[in-house]
């Protein structure tokens, strides 16, 4: 027993020790690839924002949000209809959606940049996160499946009684329970489009629409020099969203599904 949690010790710690050198390189001034200690500077961090950390995160933060609204809303739907109602050929194209979240981006990026160049919808941030949208949507209608097929049937005849719509019944009742699920779904989208790197470089040339992610690219590669300092600091502010955003949504991802006590035998 000893011997394995000093070998989880060690693993643990060579996970860890990045994070101490990312947090050391990001409050020296003087960093480098060593481990040194920090200096308690925001040198770094003033460097990072007027080298246009601040406006790349707002760029990010728009293609992030816009993705998650977009394939949160279709993928709960279609995962509704794929749960509740009778679907042709159901299973062939659960499986047909399984191998879609599994499709590189890279087989579809050319084809898709030649529509693009033929609608005219290049570099334009909208169009681009519907791009990132679309790549999350299978993965997230299978999850979001299975969540729906956990919601008991019973609320919904019941409310189908009453008279309430499909869409009523989805509005109501599905989403509510299956919230945690939505949730997920939405920060796995989320973070797929917050680090998306080769969609927005090939799709929006513009300078001023560069997400995060391609920013801090240019940022390490500048004049071929890597500040370490600065890019550490970067980094932080980079993740700091992500960080947030699940912080923010833990307490609903924690409480799981309450579906105890909703139907009475």
């Amino acid at each position: 027993m000893i011997s394995v949690n000093l070998l989880l010790a060690i693993i643990g710690a060579a996970f860890l020790l990045p994070l101490i050198w990312l947090v050391d390189a990001a409050l020296n001034p003087h960093a480098s690839a060593a481990l040194t200690g920090p200096a308690w500077s925001l040198s770094n961090f003033r460097a990072a924002l007027a080298a246009g950390a601040g406006g790349a995160i707002k760029n990010s933060l728009y293609l992030a949000m816009v993705s998650t609204i977009v394939a949160t809303s279709v993928s709960t739907i279609a995962a509704f209809a794929l749960s509740r109602h009778r679907v042709p050929f159901k299973a062939s194209l659960l499986l047909v959606i399984l191998f879609l979240a599994g499709l590189p981006v890279t087989l579809l990026l050319i084809p898709i940049f030649e529509i693009y160049v033929h609608l005219g919808w290049l570099n334009s941030p909208f169009y681009t996160s519907l791009v990132l949208a679309a790549t999350s949507v299978p993965f997230a209608i299978w999850l979001l499946k299975n969540f729906i097929d956990q919601v008991p049937r019973e609320l919904e005849e019941a409310a189908a009684i009453e008279g309430a719509s499909d869409l009523r019944i989805l509005w109501g009742i599905v989403i509510p329970l299956a919230m945690p699920g939505i949730l997920v779904a939405s920060i796995l989208t989320f973070i797929n489009s917050w680090g998306a790197f080769l969609i927005p470089l090939v799709l929006d040339a513009n300078p001023k629409d560069q997400p995060g992610a391609v920013g801090i690219f240019q940022f390490m590669s500048a004049n071929g020099v890597v500040h370490f300092g600065p890019l550490a600091a970067y980094s932080i502010i980079f993740s700091a969203p992500v960080v947030l955003m699940y912080l923010i949504c833990s307490r609903w991802l924690n409480g799981g599904f309450a579906f105890a006590g909703g139907v009475k035998g």
